[in-house]
């Protein structure tokens, strides 16, 4: 294995994400000492972390990094290089947190908050230090996905290469944002996603059990090699996007005008639970969860056998 990025890191909060980004550290190599507000966190900080060692060694990564458990987040911080923050998403508590950080952290550490949907300019305003307070926000399972999106005081910035550089030495795919957005980049689709089928469900086109199965049948197959532009410009034959804009996208546009915000009063979140919980019966979430990891765990393996390969 290369020399890890960092020889310590100290993870900020202990449930599931940060679980799931100690593991990822501990299998490059990486001293984690990681805290939680909840004394009682750390049974299941150790059985998540066991488990996701476990599905990082069948990708091959046999790092043997040390895991402690701090009893204050001044023990956590202290000697760490990078710090990687997981606390609940909620504004003051994040922005307060990050003050703390920022303020016991060595000089020249990197914090990066994982934040799925916060402005950094919002929870950044009261550090000490802000330049150096990034967001590396990561999906879930972290230890397994690839992609991290980062938001730094720049996309040039000494502290977003810095992040950049880190998280690319454990594998990961990072994206630049080249401004701060609520929800960030891919999040923001997720939403339009979530948006258009709580819509449909509304409107009685299909139940949630088809939506999501016609969604797993029929674009997420190509999801895993092709984005959204690539798509369209694929879908324009021979023109590529250019044709699909001279001759498609007025029916989009006509699509567009008919896809209207849902509703989501008491009722209507009602229903969706029902019909959820009801299509979900067969499973726990915890078994579902299994589930989705071992699949991931098979995708990430012909991925990598995939990008191997030339191009035909």
């Amino acid at each position: 294995m290369t020399r890890p990025p960092a020889a310590r890191a100290a993870v900020v909060g202990a449930g599931l994400i940060g679980a799931g980004w100690s593991a990822l550290f501990l299998a490059h190599g990486i001293d984690v000492k990681a805290w939680d507000p909840d004394p009682g966190a750390r049974p299941a900080l150790e059985e998540l972390v066991a488990s996701a060692l476990e599905d990082l060694r069948e990708l091959g990564l046999e790092g043997s990094g040390q895991l402690d458990f701090a009893a204050t987040l001044e023990e956590a911080l202290e000697g760490a290089e990078f710090v990687q923050e997981n606390a609940p998403e909620r504004e003051e508590l994040k922005t307060a947190l990050l003050a703390e950080i920022d303020a016991l952290a060595p000089t020249g550490a990197i914090i990066a908050s994982s934040t799925s949907s916060l402005l950094r300019s919002h929870i950044t305003r009261a550090c000490g230090d802000p330049e150096r307070v990034v967001i590396g926000h990561p999906f879930n399972p972290p230890h397994l996905i690839p992609l991290v999106e980062i938001v730094g005081p720049a996309p040039d910035a000494a502290s977003t290469r810095r992040a950049v550089a880190f998280y690319e030495a454990l594998g990961k795919e990072t994206v630049v944002l080249k401004k701060e957005a609520r929800g960030h980049l891919i999040n923001r689709i997720n939403s339009a996603l979530w948006r258009e089928a709580v819509s449909l469900y509304q409107q009685g086109l299909a139940d949630p059990a088809d939506i999501d199965r016609a969604i797993k049948a029929g674009p997420a197959l190509r999801w895993p090699f092709l984005g959204p532009y690539e798509t369209y410009h694929l879908g324009g034959g021979e023109g590529g996007i250019r044709h699909y804009f001279e001759h498609l996208q007025p029916i989009q546009e006509e699509r567009w005008k008919e896809m209207p915000t849902p509703e989501l009063d008491d009722a209507f979140r009602a229903r969706i639970i029902e019909s959820v919980e009801k299509a979900m019966a067969d499973r726990s979430v915890a078994q579902r969860a299994r589930e989705r990891d071992r699949r991931l765990l098979a995708m990430l393996k012909l991925r990598a056998k995939l990008t191997q390969q030339e191009p035909d």
